[in-house]
């Protein structure tokens, strides 16, 4: 089952944009009620399908990865108030999708392997909803907000009830001034004793929401908050040190992590690389120093892509800077920015000698 899919995955991959369309196009067909569930403008609906499905092809033979992504996937869903009838009819419009752009590729035993392979994905989020008794989304009201340059924002928002996210999760997020287009953000900070979410927000070019919440959003706004999803973690007890990279706005979940570890004075040592193009795009550089000044077990090197100016900061891409710097193979790896930036990063260290095991990344973080 593990061969034909990725077989025939690799097969549709280069037409995945018409996948996702046909899919929708399936989907709203067989079952119209659901088109409600979704916004106006789909095309990052349609991304997000996309790497949804790369991500489960990637560790369709690694259940022990696979199936807390699921269980997070189902839980996440309530929010839309998805049924069991929704995932027959998704079911049926994903085989239809890739069945069309299969080609020669696609036979009775190929249809058998996804068919499976998609029962056991529904199966599991089924499971997850079926057994949350948590609510399905929080409200949350904006109660600061600091526009720190033209695109990027600062906002700290108080839920009505604590969020159970753990340091380095993300968390699905509905503004008034977009409805029904949910976005992922990253809490900053560690979970707090009063329940306070710090994000930062950057408007993202063709973003619809990131730039509405950074141009538009006001104090008073109400958010819908959904579950918390991601495996970035520090295992504290593993024994093995730490790499963060982290390009731009990736920054806020290596900084609810540090956040949490500085809560002991013992810790893994941590190498946090921080990279953008320019030195404005690295604009928590001077409070990471603050936190390495007084830990040290933080460690904190600025990577700029564009800007040789400054004598203290690397120069080249993140996945130049730290691939120079070798293999890291004692360190778990956690890589946080933009899809191009983790790709390349990513790419890079497995070509270097990193062990798979060893990269953490999430796949759905940015608009």
């Amino acid at each position: 089952m593990v061969r034909l899919v990725r077989e025939s995955f690799a097969v549709v991959e280069p037409h995945s944009d018409k996948v996702a369309e046909l899919f929708y196009a399936t989907l709203f067909s067989i079952a119209p009620a659901a088109r409600e569930l979704f916004p106006v403008n789909m095309e990052v609906q349609r991304s997000r399908l996309l790497r949804a499905l790369v991500h489960i092809v990637q560790m369709v033979d690694r259940p022990d990865d696979l199936m807390p992504f699921l269980w997070q996937l189902g839980r996440d869903h309530r929010k839309f108030g998805v049924v069991t009838q929704h995932y027959e009819a998704v079911g049926m419009a994903l085989i239809s999708g890739v069945k069309a752009y299969a080609g020669n590729v696609w036979t009775n035993d190929v249809e058998r392997a996804w068919a499976e392979a998609y029962t056991i994905m529904a199966r599991a989020m089924l499971e997850s909803s079926n057994s949350e008794d948590g609510p399905a989304w929080w409200n949350g009201t904006v109660v600061e907000r600091h526009r720190l340059t033209r695109d990027l924002a600062v906002v700290r928002v108080m839920p009505d009830y604590p969020i159970p996210y753990q340091p380095g999760q993300y968390l699905s997020v509905e503004v008034p001034q977009r409805p029904r287009m949910w976005r992922y953000f990253t809490p900053a900070t560690a979970p707090r004793e009063d329940g306070l979410l710090e994000f930062h927000i950057r408007s993202v070019e063709g973003g619809w929401v990131s730039r509405a919440m950074v141009a538009h959003g006001e104090i008073g706004d109400v958010w819908r908050i959904g579950p918390p999803m991601g495996r970035l973690a520090v295992d504290r007890e593993s024994g093995r040190d730490v790499l963060m990279v982290a390009g731009g706005t990736g920054i806020a979940p290596m900084r609810s992590i540090i956040d949490y570890l500085s809560q002991w004075g013992e810790n893994p040592r941590v190498h946090v690389f921080y990279g953008g193009r320019y030195r404005q795009d690295l604009y928590d550089l001077e409070n990471l120093r603050v936190v390495a000044a007084s830990n040290p077990w933080l460690q904190v090197v600025p990577v700029l892509e564009a800007d040789s100016t400054p004598p203290t900061a690397e120069h080249g891409t993140l996945a130049d800077v730290v691939t120079r710097y070798g293999a890291w193979p004692n360190h778990d790896v956690l890589v946080s920015g933009s899809p191009g930036m983790v790709r390349s990063t990513v790419s890079r260290m497995l070509v270097t000698g990193t062990s798979l095991d060893r990269i953490m990344y999430d796949p759905f973080t940015v608009d």
